[in-house]
């Protein structure tokens, strides 16, 4: 009996070199800005060129609108690098919503407890500290209960998230004194726990902590021998027992970094930018932060460009939505 083969084949191409990677990804970009337009035009009647502009003024036009798009970015990267360790391990929802949530309580509770107690240099540090191992116990939960049962670790970081923003609502409750349900910005007076500006610069250290992370990641994975566990029981838990691999340690050790680098995200978003805190402080962040990692294909560095984009269109859409009187989603 003869055997047909298919008329067309498809197959990925991983070993493309790197120029090509690059045109494609710049081609499928034009491509998407070429279509985007023709739906802005057909739809909305407006020049889309006018609208481009409109996108770039929303994150570009002033030194601050500058400045406030490279922390977002910083802020979104940290948190798409704190995935990065166990989507490689194929651990495949880490629930950094919460971690984030968990580790800016841990901060805002440094401040408010500490504020008038302690120089502001030693709260930033103990902040640092806690929101890190606040993070870090958040994720050692489900992966405790994964290593040792098996249990399904998207569920059980899902329900940490509840457990995480009904923390913060207690919290905010409790530390509330007008009954406003909000805390409001902490320590506006004294600055006690906030992250001071450098060389003039408010955010720079945001920038500084989220940099030393993502480099820290990328080595950790790349070079270390517990990166390359990390890779061969992503790969098959079955492979990594047979070469003497600690499987449940793995999965328990590398999600307890993920958890404390989005800790470290919480602490960075209340401590160096919003200074205050409420279920609001993630902002969905950990959910964004998944298509950065995957369109990275789980490269930090690269993370940074796909952190950039996803941000700049994020404050473009908002400045397209206050010039046209568009829907900020279009």
């Amino acid at each position: 009996m003869e055997n047909k083969q298919p008329f067309i084949r498809i197959r990925k191409k991983d070993d493309r070199p790197l120029w090509q990677q690059i045109l494609i990804k710049v081609i499928a970009i034009i491509i998407a800005l070429i279509i985007s337009a023709l739906f802005i035009n057909l739809i909305t009647k407006l020049n889309p060129i006018k609208v481009y502009e409109s996108m770039f003024r929303g994150a570009f036009s002033t030194t601050r609108r500058i400045w406030i798009t490279i922390r977002d970015t910083a802020l979104l990267l940290s948190i798409a690098v704190a995935l990065t360790p166990a989507f490689k391990l194929k651990f495949w929802n880490t629930g950094a919503e919460g971690q984030i949530l968990v580790g800016g309580l841990a901060t805002a509770a440094m401040m408010i407890y500490f504020g008038d107690k302690l120089p502001s240099a030693v709260i930033l540090i103990c902040s640092m500290v806690l929101s890190a191992l606040a993070g870090a116990l958040w994720g050692f939960l489900p992966a405790l209960f994964k290593a040792k049962y098996n249990t399904n670790e998207t569920l059980f970081t899902l329900m940490m998230n509840y457990v995480g923003i009904q923390l913060v609502e207690f919290f905010v409750d409790v530390w509330d004194k007008k009954q406003s349900h909000s805390v409001g910005v902490i320590n506006p007076n004294t600055q006690a726990g906030w992250f001071p500006s450098v060389f003039g610069q408010q955010y720079i250290l945001n920038i500084i902590i989220v940099a030393a992370v993502t480099i820290f990641v990328f080595v950790y994975l790349r070079y270390s021998k517990h990166g390359y566990e990390v890779a061969v029981t992503g790969e098959s838990e079955n492979t990594a027992r047979y070469t003497g691999i600690n499987v449940p340690g793995v999965i328990i050790r590398t999600m307890l970094i993920s958890g404390a680098i989005c800790g470290l995200a919480g602490f960075t978003e209340v401590a160096g930018i919003s200074h205050t805190i409420s279920t609001k402080t993630s902002g969905g962040r950990g959910f964004t932060a998944i298509i950065v990692t995957w369109l990275a294909k789980l490269n930090p560095i690269i993370m940074v460009i796909y952190s950039f984009l996803i941000v700049f269109l994020d404050k473009g859409a908002i400045q397209i939505a206050s010039d046209f009187n568009l829907n900020e989603y279009a």
